[in-house]
């Protein structure tokens, strides 16, 4: 008996029955590929962070591939519903899921070993695209497919098949987050890896089962929309352009303050996916029936959050790194939720969804390749922060030019005025009292609150004071170096007294170059930092030459090579460094004399340390010294047990390996006592002995882990009291290239 011959309630159960059934079968497989999408992006990057030193710029082009990817996904579900529709629409996908399942268990492609010199970007994204490209392409056209199909069927929601994508981000948002807390810590990346590929048959499977409750409904065109007028209007391509620049510039967003919090913490899943979990909280709030924040209210709080932004960048009055990166999150969000509200707005009728979410993805990859690919190339510095920050702004409703003539004069005139006045103070290194600027800064910011509800001029005086702050801080005697591994920072003290180089937040070496007279010093300079006579490292050094001279020693991290001069005439000393502009600044005696005036010839070995170290002979060094942090990002890749059989393989009989750990967010020297115990080493650590730190004098005191084959093999820092020995915790999982537990050491951090 047929449906239709079943009593009028009975054929209304059923119809209810069979609604549920699809509508739960969809939802499953649009949550299962969207968690496996985004699960995916956290565990194959640290896959490959260490093939570029563990650089926090490795996510951000990661990104860039994830978003081109996600691209071309959307457009083949776009051409495929369009060119191939009906039931062979589900069969072609099957066979690409198929074939892309028999590219698994997925690892790094063989022949992608160690990057180039130059151009690592484009060599990474070849190495995404051959070991996970397919894939990631195959989960990528599931979530539209999935909904056009959807919006061919009679269930009463086919009308508006557009919930389903927040359901298909409340999957990769849920998977983005359970991989720092609970996958990360408790899980092997191969074991990782073997899940994963569990899921994605598990998924074809699904996708099979929802093919067979759509087979019927697949020749139909979608369900009419609520409202005709809107069914019938097609896209322009005004509109077109309007979903990419709205999808762009939370894009870019998203990959600038990535590589902002990365930088200054730690280049690890954790601090990845809280900015990707936020951009697809977001969509899920944005595309819901009844979202939790209006549009209205993140439209409206959008100014308050960026001026106070703008205040935390220029007059830092917040000191806990914490805190600033609290707030730099939570900018980004009321910014995304702007523009992504914005797009919701404007999304059209299901029978045009496909080229919506196409569009959308085109959007997200410019933003992405702007933010992570060209922006490196086009400045020196992080200058496309504070300009996606501007074009936030302009994604608010209501842009549009002043009405008036005279009023377009005006505005127009002010920013040619403002232009030329930030040209003329970089080009005749103007100087102005800081009290002034900041009176003129505070200002500014007050008039802003004025433009709130236009987003024009807001944009525009956001946009100058950010970049008047950097013309600012240039004039003061500031340079800035970019490379694919950050950003350096070679400034002078307000005294005069001292050059630095700082990486983030974190100086990463000093010269006195002035006495306290002001009189220029030449000759042979003196270590400071965490270098200086006494400090755990020059004991190191010291304890090695008093069991044999000379020696021979390794340090992996240039910085401003300020251990070259503890070297005595006779020793060897080799320096291992990724970064080429970290090189160029070294060996310029304009701005560090350490290499020219101790060891001109020094051979630096480049590229990345576990990589180069591994070429030199075994039983090279008498010391290996590791101090290769970029701010107080750590690569873990040279802090696991398999990094440590590489050191102890190339030590010297009775030689040493020191790892300086100091760090302000991580307690990492029971991670290397664990690495060095799973190697038969016994470690020693010392946090700075009775040294008196000396902040104006650039005297730091610092954290370094010795380890030896045996605890004689420390010589006489075996016989000092300022050099504990190191337990390995039982409790402590040995961190290995296959597994790190960074929310523990955050933990361990904190309860010091």
């Amino acid at each position: 008996m047929s449906t239709s011959d079943l009593p009028t309630g009975s054929a209304a159960q059923a119809a209810g029955s069979r609604h549920g059934v699809l509508l739960a079968t969809l939802t499953a497989a649009i949550f299962l590929s969207a968690a496996l999408l985004f699960a995916v992006q956290p565990m194959f990057t640290k896959m490959v962070l260490p093939q570029l030193g563990g650089a926090p710029q490795v996510w951000s082009v990661a990104m860039v591939f994830f978003q081109t990817a996600l691209l071309a996904g959307y457009g083949y579900a776009h051409l495929l519903t369009r060119f191939v529709p009906g039931r062979a629409c589900v069969i072609v996908h099957l066979a690409v899921m198929l074939v892309a399942a028999a590219t698994l268990p997925l690892s790094i492609a063989s022949g992608w070993g160690r990057p180039p010199p130059v151009g690592e970007a484009f060599w990474l994204l070849g190495l995404f695209a051959a070991s996970i490209g397919l894939p990631f392409f195959a989960l990528a056209a599931n979530s539209p497919l999935l909904q056009a199909w959807f919006a061919r069927t009679d269930h009463p929601d086919a009308r508006d098949p557009y919930f389903l994508y927040a359901a298909s981000n409340v999957g990769s948002f849920l998977a983005l987050l359970s991989y720092p807390v609970v996958i990360e810590p408790l899980v092997r990346l191969s074991d990782q890896t073997r899940f994963w590929s569990v899921g994605f048959y598990v998924l074809i499977c699904l996708l099979a089962a929802a093919g067979a409750l759509l087979w019927r409904f697949l020749d139909r065109a979608p369900a009419p929309a609520p409202d005709a007028a809107i069914e019938a209007a097609a896209p322009t391509w005004r509109d077109a352009a309007t979903w990419v620049g709205l999808a762009a510039v939370p894009s870019g967003l998203l990959v600038a303050v990535t590589a902002h919090i990365s930088t200054d913490v730690a280049a690890v899943p954790l601090l990845w996916v809280l900015p990707l979990a936020l951009y697809l909280l977001t969509f899920v709030i944005v595309f819901s029936r009844r979202p939790i924040i209006p549009h209205w209210l993140a439209v409206a709080v959008q100014p308050l959050f960026i001026l106070g932004l703008v205040a935390v960048m220029i007059f830092e009055p917040i000191k806990l790194i914490v805190g600033v990166i609290a707030l730099h999150i939570g900018v980004f969000f009321v910014c995304t939720l702007v523009c992504h509200g914005e797009l919701a707005k404007r999304r059209p009728a299901p029978r045009h969804l496909t080229a919506f979410y196409m569009w959308m993805s085109v959007g997200g990859t410019i933003g992405g390749i702007a933010a992570g690919l060209a922006a490196p190339f086009a400045f020196n510095w992080i200058a496309e922060y504070p300009i996606l920050i501007a074009l936030a702004v302009l994604c608010r409703p209501g842009l549009a030019l002043p009405a008036r003539r005279s009023e377009q004069v005006i505005f127009f005139g002010a920013i040619v005025v403002a232009a030329a006045a930030l040209l003329l103070f970089r080009a005749y290194a103007l100087d102005i009292d800081e009290n002034l600027y900041n009176w003129v800064v505070a200002a500014l910011l007050v008039v802003t609150v004025l433009f709130w509800r236009d987003p024009l001029p807001f944009a525009a005086i956001v946009a100058f004071v950010l970049l008047a702050n950097h013309v600012i801080i240039e004039i003061s005697g500031a340079t800035t170096v970019r490379s694919f591994f950050g950003v350096h920072k070679i400034s002078e003290t307000a005294d005069g007294r001292f050059r630095t180089l700082s990486h983030g937040t974190t100086l990463h070496g000093g010269q006195r170059i002035r006495d306290a007279n002001g009189a220029p010093i030449t000759g042979r300079p003196e270590p400071l930092m965490y270098y200086y006579d006494g400090s755990a490292l020059a004991q190191l050094i010291d304890a090695a030459h008093a069991r044999s001279s000379p020696i021979r020693y390794a340090v992996i991290g240039l910085g401003t090579g300020s251990l070259a001069c503890r070297a005595q005439p006779e020793d060897t000393v080799h320096y291992y460094e990724i970064d080429p502009a970290t090189i160029r600044i070294a060996k310029n005696p304009k701005l560090f004399s350490f290499l020219t005036e101790c060891r001109p010839d020094v051979p630096i070995i480049l590229g990345d340390a576990r990589l180069t170290l591994a070429d030199a002979a075994d039983g090279s060094y008498d010391l290996i010294i590791v101090d290769a942090f970029s701010s107080d990002a750590i690569p873990i890749h040279l802090m696991t047990r398999e990094a440590m059989a590489v050191y102890v393989k190339k030590l010297a009989p009775h030689g040493i390996v020191a790892i300086h750990v100091s760090n302000r967010h991580l307690e990492l020297a029971s991670v290397v006592a664990g690495i060095a115990a799973a190697n038969g080493l016994v470690s020693r650590v010392n946090e700075g002995g009775d040294v008196t730190e000396n902040d104006s004098e650039y005297i730091f005191l610092g954290t370094v882990v010795a380890a030896a084959r045996a605890d004689e093999d420390f010589g006489r820092i075996a016989q000092s009291e300022h050099w504990d020995l190191q337990e390995p915790d039982p409790k402590q999982w040995v961190w290995t290239d296959d597994y790190s537990n960074i929310i523990g050491s955050i933990v361990r951090k904190f309860a010091e």
